[in-house]
């Protein structure tokens, strides 16, 4: 095959092309997977890929000398193993892989390739029309564009040469619809683009774009819009320039259509029906009528009221006891002027001594507000007097100004707690604080002892020298007999060394002294103690040769 796809000049001839054929067709079963080989019973959709691109191989070959009702078993084999192609919930398809043996056994991933690439190799041999069916290569094309980070080196090539198959096949080519942004927002008015391209990201053939539903989330009702995208030639997306108006903020589901505009188009291209893609919908919430209040807990009535502003900076200060209630509210409105629900709306009072209290902040329908009664507090708040930071945050993910504010403050004068009432609880460190900078640590040496004179370091020095002197000068008093050294010159030499190693050693302890460390001196002493058995050995055994010399003599 990779000699007649180089050059058209040699002429590749396969013999027996129709017994080969028959035989691998003999591993065929009946629901469309193959064996490896005779000998092994169990099926296999990876096997039965290679078998696909074996046949295909052959037929390029040889196809004049192969029994054409043969290719057409191929064909219902095919069809066979498209039918037990398993499904994902979003649409996604792949055929899994019985397990043949602890060698052979593939991943979905793997096993769906090797079909992609047998079937894109048949149909290229055959340059016959297979009918698959379209939902089932669209829902190839997800599958392997679902892989976002492949296992390992393997896993990347079928990823990617299963999409090139897809991308250059005569069986149908996948076009892919994506949108450059899901995030849209009403404030800044963005345009909604789409763009459609092959799996590999190649140009699609001249179509159209319509944006047919929206679906608003959590709701089954749907809006119909059916109204074509405008096309722009020049980033080469379809643009729908403004948003329907009943669209507000929130998350939605918009339904797309595609339809190619040649008809011969159709025959070869899979656009897949309609495509549902999640897009979310964000714009600047407006916040009125926040006001926060003490009030009075028997009648009512406000005893101190503030007006807030959420969108900048506030510090009230507020004064209540524990007859009294505080009250918070605000309101939330969208750009269209619909009210407006965060998913997280919390209050916060936080202790001078570090206890904080989180309450959540309900939903009347017009306006969000909050009603603390401290009387029934006073448990909770462990019986705290004194100052309580007050802390609002409105968050929602298609609220771009979601917030986070410091109100103010209120003191509270909460009554003595009993003798059972709870403790607060202690409170944790902050685990980031580890990380932080360390105090400075000062460390003050203490001053050097007083060296002694000079004079009596020397003196100190002359007495330790003076054993040597008289060592020396016992020697000479003794007489000492060095008659015994060799005389010859290679005894001489190992005897001449012998004493020069006992000289370094000793010369090697006074430079442990005052210089090396332990581990150093040992590695000197252990290499001259090697040189020092050597050459002391050879001098011994010479005197020893001369000694036994005179008493035979």
């Amino acid at each position: 095959m990779l000699i007649k796809d180089q050059t058209s000049e040699v002429d590749v001839h396969l013999g027996d092309a129709d017994r080969i054929f028959r035989s691998i067709k003999a591993l065929s079963q009946s629901d469309g997977r193959w064996r490896y080989s005779s000998n092994n019973p169990e099926s296999s959709t990876y096997a039965a890929g290679i078998a696909l691109e074996t046949v295909a191989g052959l037929i390029s070959l040889a196809s004049s000398e192969i029994d054409h009702s043969l290719v057409a078993t191929i064909k219902n084999d095919i069809m066979k193993l498209f039918d037990g192609v398993e499904r994902y919930d979003d649409g996604a398809c792949y055929f899994d892989e019985k397990f043949v043996d602890a060698h052979g056994h593939q991943d979905p991933l793997s096993a769906s390739s090797s079909v992609v690439r047998g079937i894109t190799a048949f149909a290229t041999a055959t340059e016959e029309s297979l009918n698959l069916p379209g939902d089932k290569i669209m829902g190839l094309a997800k599958f392997f564009l679902g892989v976002e980070i492949p296992g390992s080196a393997k896993d990347l090539y079928h990823q990617i040469d299963a999409l090139a198959c897809l991308g250059n096949s005569r069986v149908s080519v996948p076009l892919i619809l994506s949108l450059p942004a899901t995030v849209l927002s009403v404030s800044r008015k963005d345009q909604l683009k789409v763009r459609v391209n092959t799996v590999l990201g190649s140009s699609a053939p001249p179509l159209s774009v319509k944006l047919m539903q929206i679906f608003s989330s959590g709701s089954k009702d749907a809006s119909v819009i059916d109204q074509e995208l405008k096309f722009d030639p020049d980033h080469a997306v379809h643009v729908l320039e403004t948003l329907p108006k009943n669209i507000d903020v929130g998350k939605y589901i918009f339904s797309f259509e595609i339809s190619l505009q040649d008809p011969e188009h159709k025959k070869r291209y899979i656009t897949g029906g309609r495509t549902k893609v999640p897009i979310y919908i964000t714009g600047l919430i407006e916040v009125n009528n926040a006001e926060i209040a003490v009030l009075d807990s028997d009648i009512g009535s406000i005893e101190m009221q503030k007006k807030l502003d959420l969108s900048g900076e506030n510090d009230v200060a507020l004064l209540a006891n524990h007859l009294q209630k505080l009250r918070l509210s605000f309101q939330l409105t969208t750009p269209s002027g619909k009210a407006f629900k965060p998913h997280q709306a919390f209050l916060k009072l936080r202790h001078e001594s570090g206890v904080e209290h989180i309450f959540v902040v309900g939903d009347s329908g017009k306006k969000f507000e909050i009603i603390l009664d401290f009387l029934g507090l006073v448990e909770k708040f462990f019986y705290l007097s004194g100052k309580y930071d007050i802390q609002l945050t409105v968050g929602d993910f298609v609220m771009e100004n979601s917030f986070l504010r410091s109100l103010g403050h209120v003191e509270l004068d909460l009554p003595d707690a009993p003798e059972k009432a709870a403790r607060p609880p202690p409170q944790l460190v902050d685990s980031y604080s580890r990380y932080g900078p360390k105090a400075e640590i000062i460390h003050i040496f203490r001053s050097p002892e007083k060296r002694p004179p000079r004079e009596l370091s020397l003196a100190f020095l002359g007495f330790v020298l003076l054993p040597f002197i008289g060592f020396f000068a016992g020697l000479l008093y003794l007489r000492v007999n060095l008659k015994n050294l060799p005389r010859s010159t290679v005894p001489a030499t190992f005897a001449f060394l012998f004493h020069l190693g006992i000289a370094s050693v000793l010369l090697l302890y006074a430079l442990f002294w005052f210089k090396l460390d332990l581990f150093t001196t040992l590695k000197a002493l252990g290499i001259l103690g090697i040189f020092l058995m050597f050459v002391g050995h050879r001098t011994l055994s010479h005197l020893a040769s001369v000694s036994a010399k005179l008493k035979s003599a």
